[in-house]
């Protein structure tokens, strides 16, 4: 029976499978679909015809019996390269990105120069953060295929998210100059361009890619937010308008743009983003947008009910995309305690440094504590540069930090890894290492100012490690209301995954008594290192806050600190159109007017 089988194999013509290929390629999905079962019938053990079964089921969006028809083809032919790659392809597609990784790596495994593999690896190891390694598959793509233009951009993509920011971008110009009309690759220099604050290079990268693809609504968008960051309100207006006019179920463009219009949110907005959120079609993504900008539009309309509707809803969506669990977000806290209990206070045994040029101030805390307007302040003065939110201390301690979060058994205790059990740790050359680097990527920015400011937040999970690392180092510490940090994380929708805690109101109030006992561990640990700003104080004392913070950070008195307001540099964050104002109070009491639909949230906080 077995030998019957592979004469069977081998009768099946070129011309039957051409056949087959015809209808798939001409788009008769099911015809291609009735012509391979007939053959089947006739030749049950070909694993071509189930890897083209397969391709057709995923044109019709059946992904589940996609999956079976490659895992099919697999099990006749364990050899077969193109099945283990379709096999990831839909795997990747039914959202199960690690299953898909294995199925990439052993299509590798068979062919090692299939570039499109390295290609489709990369994406998915880049989407687990998993960059250094998404790198080097992108790297092997473009060595297969240098004329691989997607992979070039996809290399830019990795090397952005490593803050590798002029690699990326000489990735980007790679693409281009192999596909000068590839939109996705113009838009992704812009934004690459733009970290580097040159935002008018980043605009005409952005009007390039309308260029090529007028209907482009990404681009819109893009142009929208680099104008929102400047402050140029009607500008930034008219992008996102003109992305809904080119995508009308485009949920991004209906979220900044209600984020921004004050006065002139209607009823017929709401009616139609509801009409258009009540599709099947939208992607979850899209989905997530709506429901926020949705919410922005009711709590403009004061319908507190309908508000919470959306803002409820579109938490819940958030944190299922994210498939996030509050002790994931501890886990990085938890092994920095484990290294900062097990040694010595850094400050005990400080290594030897050069010294440098460049001097950081780190700015940490909670988002939405007020960093903004502080580094607005902070960049108003003539020696200071702010940086904004540099995510270059995140990516650089990630293999180090993340190693041991993935193999720790409170979190991942199914798993096998020699590093189980390991009490974590950091040498006295990785901290020179991560020194080094940091510096190195501060310098990219390419700015006159030596005084530099990091705005990324969550660096208060990292200040053991930046004090024994940059012994000079200033640290201001934000704190504000509880309640009004935790409420305004909770009705903004964030696009950093990192912020995942804020989707659910247990979860936040969870994260933030993580965030307050680590805290009060690195001033025990540090005394006298940390600079503790209260946001409150400084709205309501500007001038004798703002001279106390300057002399902390070593720097003369300079009066366009008091005029922060004036400021034109880019503002990234939520914040951008706030600190264009002069300083007001009162933000921090924005939580009481909905108390009544925040119980469970301010019930948890109401210890601190």
């Amino acid at each position: 029976m077995k030998n019957k089988k592979v004469l069977q194999t081998l009768v099946l013509s070129k011309e039957q499978v051409d056949s087959v290929i015809a209808l798939y390629s001409s788009g008769k999905i099911n015809e291609a679909i009735e012509v391979i079962k007939a053959l089947n019938e006739s030749y049950p053990n070909v694993p071509l015809l189930f890897n083209i079964l397969g391709a057709c089921y995923m044109k019709l969006g059946q992904t589940d019996a996609a999956e079976k028809m490659f895992a099919t083809a697999i099990a006749i032919k364990p050899d077969y390269a193109e099945a283990h790659f379709n096999y990831g392809f839909a795997l990747k597609d039914a959202g199960k990105t690690e299953l898909a990784v294995e199925s990439y790596r052993k299509a590798i495994e068979i062919l090692p120069n299939y570039p499109v593999a390295h290609n489709n690896l990369g994406s998915a190891l880049l989407e687990l953060n998993q960059y250094d390694f998404a790198v080097e598959h992108f790297e092997w793509a473009v060595a297969y295929q240098p004329d691989f233009f997607e992979a070039h951009n996809n290399l830019g993509l990795a090397n952005r998210e490593i803050n590798q920011i002029h690699t990326a971008i000489k990735n980007f110009e790679k693409a281009i100059v192999i596909k000068p009309s590839f939109s996705k690759a113009h838009i992704n220099l812009g934004n690459a361009l733009g970290d580097l604050g040159q935002k008018n290079a980043s605009i005409k990268c952005f009007k390039q890619a309308l260029a090529n693809e007028p209907g482009n609504a990404q681009a819109h968008v893009s142009i929208g937010t680099v104008f929102k960051e400047l402050g140029k309100v009607e500008k930034a207006i008219k992008s996102f308008e003109n992305a809904i006019a080119a995508n009308p179920n485009y949920g991004v463009a209906y979220y900044n743009l209600t984020s921004m219009k004050q006065n002139t949110i209607n009823k017929e907005l709401a009616s139609k983003m509801q009409s258009i959120l009540s599709s099947s079609d939208l992607r979850q993504s899209d989905r997530i947008n709506f429901c926020f900008a949705l919410a922005n539009v009711y709590e403009k309309l004061e319908k507190k009910n309908d508000f919470f509707k959306f803002l409820n809803e579109g938490n819940r969506l958030r944190k299922e995309e994210l498939n996030s669990s509050l002790e994931r977000y501890q886990g990085t806290m938890i092994v920095v305690k484990k290294i900062f209990s097990s040694t010595p206070p850094t400050n005990k045994k400080l290594l030897s440094y050069e010294a440098s040029a460049i001097k950081p101030i780190f700015i940490v805390g909670m988002p939405r504590c007020g960093s903004t307007l502080v580094e607005q302040i902070m960049s108003s003065h003539r020696n200071v540069h702010g940086a904004g939110e540099i995510q270059s201390l995140r990516t650089i301690l990630a293999p180090i930090i993340q190693d041991y979060v993935n193999n720790d058994p409170v979190f991942t205790p199914d798993m096998s890894s020699n590093k189980k059990n390991q009490e974590p740790n950091i040498s006295d050359n990785d901290f020179l290492s991560i020194r080094q680097q940091y510096l190195d990527a501060l310098s990219q920015l390419n700015v006159p100012e030596k005084i530099i400011t990091d705005k990324s937040l969550l660096n208060f999970r990292f200040i053991g490690i930046i004090l024994k690392a940059f012994p000079e180092a200033k640290i201001i510490h934000l704190k504000r209301d509880a309640r009004a940090i935790c409420w305004s994380i909770y009705k903004n929708n964030f696009p950093q995954p990192g912020i995942g805690f804020g989707n659910n109101m247990k979860d936040l109030a969870g994260y933030y008594s993580s965030y307050s006992e680590m805290m009060t561990f690195w001033r025990e640990r540090f005394p006298n290192k940390i600079y503790d700003l209260n946001y409150e104080n400084l709205t309501a004392n500007q001038e004798e806050e703002t001279k106390k913070l300057l002399e902390y950070c070593e720097l003369d008195w300079d009066k366009n600190c008091l005029n922060f307001h004036t400021n034109k540099r880019a503002v990234k964050t939520a914040s951008n159109l706030q600190v264009r104002q002069k300083m007001y109070q009162g933000s921090s009491e924005a939580w009481k007017k909905y108390e009544e639909h925040l119980k469970p949230l301010i019930n948890s906080l109401s210890s601190y």
